[in-house]
């Protein structure tokens, strides 16, 4: 039993720096994933108005 807590103490840096880590690294991808949630809203925008402008361009009189 004298040799139980001197290898839980050895294993207590480990076990903080995975949980260090597992923190990062969920912080990123999260990061990563509204990001790209808001780079596709953007795209979709320039897309509505790109159609909107196209629609406008080609529904304007002209004169011939």
């Amino acid at each position: 039993m004298s040799d139980f807590w001197p290898a839980v103490y050895a294993l207590i840096p480990s076990i903080g720096v995975g949980i260090l880590f597992y923190f990062a690294m969920r912080a990123i991808i999260r990061a990563d994933r509204n990001e790209r949630l808001a780079m596709a809203e953007l795209d979709a925008q320039a897309e509505q108005a790109e159609v909107a402008a196209r629609t406008a361009g080609d529904s304007s009189p002209t004169s011939a």
